[in-house]
């Protein structure tokens, strides 16, 4: 790509998008909340386009045509397997990562282990059972030592996620694999039947590290085309040979009997092209997150030396395009809205926990000082994010943040953009 080039992409990228109307004086649009969202992947786009129209029929039907959409809905499931290391017969097509959580702990009998900072839907599902919650460091990451404390014979499932969406940590999970495969070991040789089962919620870590099911050892393994440029209400279940799934809803028996309803096949062919392109990317695009989220971090630490960083030290345990940082004695609230005024989105923290504007379980899991977590913004780049977007949003947030300290009187005077 030529300097042009670039240059245009990078104008394009930060457009525009006034609520209300376009207008001259209207502030450029800079989405930096990626971990909530992403932009569907033009290619995504145009794979599913002719499910929604020429090719429509339904996959169970008999007739040629709907068998010929059939033989596509199963090329996907095949890519997708293929994607992660897997066999086509292990993928149960869901929608979305909360219903592939919620499938994953129905297959697992007895008391469910979990972690602190997991995302709302995999709490939920260990809430509504008998299960234990393990702690985690303050740099979110939880001990395997920690997890085989927290094994006995009744435990049936252990459920880490591969990267918490919110602070970015990256868990040990091939290590904690270990740990479930030393205890079901324990069990054969004491004759103990019921078995044990690794699940994680691989979501917000693919396209950024390998979520290849032999590497990881995990037995299931939840995955969402919504965070890899795909179509959000679609996802996957991974199953290991042997784990039995249990049907949540009834009906026509799609899905090998385990999901009922008609096959999204649009979503299903939109994922299969996304998550393809985010494997292909992947080296050299979680480079060039790292990259520029190191440059944001670096600029805002210079700015505001006491903000706080959240998260592991060393950056290969951090997932390359999110950036967790806390302005003690702000109010997230109003920087999120002083930054959206200057067309810059971000996060607070989870999607489903910002809509309420809470303070976040997983900063209240790692002992994070209430006054430090209410001044919270989770900042998470992505594929279309470039230099320029992390200059204008630094820039942008230097000045709210000024701002806030200026209104509250706990600063020196607010500058604008020099």
């Amino acid at each position: 790509m030529s300097a042009a080039d670039h240059d245009n992409a990078a104008e394009r990228s930060v457009a525009p998008r006034p609520a209300g109307g376009a207008g001259a004086d209207a502030p450029r649009r800079c989405y930096l909340d990626y971990a909530a969202a992403t932009p569907m992947a033009p290619e995504a786009v145009s794979a599913m386009l002719p499910y929604l129209s020429e090719r429509f029929e339904n996959p169970s039907a008999p007739y040629a045509a709907a068998r010929a959409v059939r033989a596509d809905l199963e090329d996907a499931r095949a890519r997708l397997a293929h994607a992660i290391g897997a066999r086509a017969d292990n993928v149960t097509l869901t929608a979305g990562a909360t219903e592939a959580n919620n499938l994953a702990f129905a297959a697992a009998e007895g008391t469910v282990v979990t972690i602190a900072t997991e995302h709302e839907s995999t709490l939920a599902c260990a809430r509504a059972r008998e299960h234990k919650i393990v702690g985690v460091g303050t740099d979110g990451r939880v001990s395997p030592a920690d997890v085989a404390d927290a094994l006995d014979d009744g435990v049936g499932l252990v459920s880490v996620g591969l990267a918490n969406g919110e602070i970015g940590c990256i868990q040990p999970v091939r290590e904690i694999a270990r740990v479930v495969a030393a205890e079901r070991e324990r069990r054969l040789e004491a004759g103990i039947t019921r078995p044990i089962y690794l699940h994680t919620d691989a979501s917000q870590a693919a396209g950024h590290v390998s979520v290849n099911v032999s590497s990881l050892g995990c037995d299931l393994m939840t995955l969402s085309a919504a965070k890899v440029y795909g179509p959000k209400q679609v996802g996957l279940l991974w199953a290991a040979d042997g784990v039995e799934l249990r049907p949540l809803v009834r009906g026509g028996g799609q899905e090998h009997g385990v999901r009922s309803g008609t096959e999204n096949v649009a979503g299903a062919v939109a994922f299969a092209v996304a998550l393809e392109l985010a494997e292909a990317a992947r080296g050299v695009e979680s480079r060039r997150l790292a990259a520029l989220r190191d440059d944001l971090e670096r600029r805002l630490l210079r700015e505001f030396p006491w903000a706080r960083v959240t998260g592991p030290r060393a950056r290969k345990l951090r997932l390359p395009g999110l950036l967790h940082v806390s302005f003690p004695g702000l109010e997230a609230r109003r920087l999120v809205i002083g930054l959206e005024r200057l067309g810059v989105s971000v996060g607070t923290g989870s999607a489903c926990a910002a809509s309420r504007m809470r303070v976040s379980h997983v900063l209240e899991a790692l002992g994070v000082p209430e006054e430090v977590a209410a001044g919270s913004l989770r900042i998470t780049l992505g594929r279309p994010t470039t230099e320029a977007d992390v200059d204008y949003a630094a820039s942008c947030i230097c000045r709210v943040v000024r701002e806030e300290m200026v209104r509250l009187g706990i600063g020196g005077p607010a500058t604008g953009e020099k």
